[in-house]
């Protein structure tokens, strides 16, 4: 599940705003980016309630950056963009999101969530600077 057309879609339009001089509205960003109104506005409204950008009001309002690329770290972007936090398989440590409730008799559990935690870790040290470079 790691990334989506989610993620993706927020990847691309965060490189796209943070390179921009005046903030852009979802229905502009669709059409430059080519990608679907309906839900880049979901995108763009799930990053903006998680702080990543700002929404200006207004005749020339739009989506501008809320921090810098430095201070924003992939994992939180990608959390953002799918709703959850990025999960490498459909199990995991926690017993709820087991898919057959076995996490304490699962003989690959141990790897996975060492595999997972991994993930995170890259993810958390990641910038959206690091990728756009």
């Amino acid at each position: 599940m790691l990334l989506t057309r989610a993620s993706e879609y927020a990847l691309l339009t965060l490189d796209f705003i943070q390179n921009s001089d005046r903030p852009k509205g979802a229905e502009q960003l669709a059409n430059e980016l080519n990608f679907p109104k309906s839900f880049l506005a979901k995108i763009l409204q799930s990053l903006a309630k998680n702080g990543i950008l700002e929404s200006k009001k207004g005749a020339h309002g739009g989506f501008i950056m809320a921090k810098k690329p430095s201070e924003i770290n992939v994992s939180e972007i990608i959390s953002a963009a799918e709703g959850k936090p990025p999960a490498i398989f459909d199990c995991s440590q926690y017993m709820d999101t087991c898919p057959n409730g076995a996490i304490g008799t699962c003989n690959i559990s141990p790897f996975l969530t060492n595999f997972q935690h991994k993930i995170d870790t890259f993810l958390q040290e990641l910038t959206l600077e690091d990728i756009l470079k």
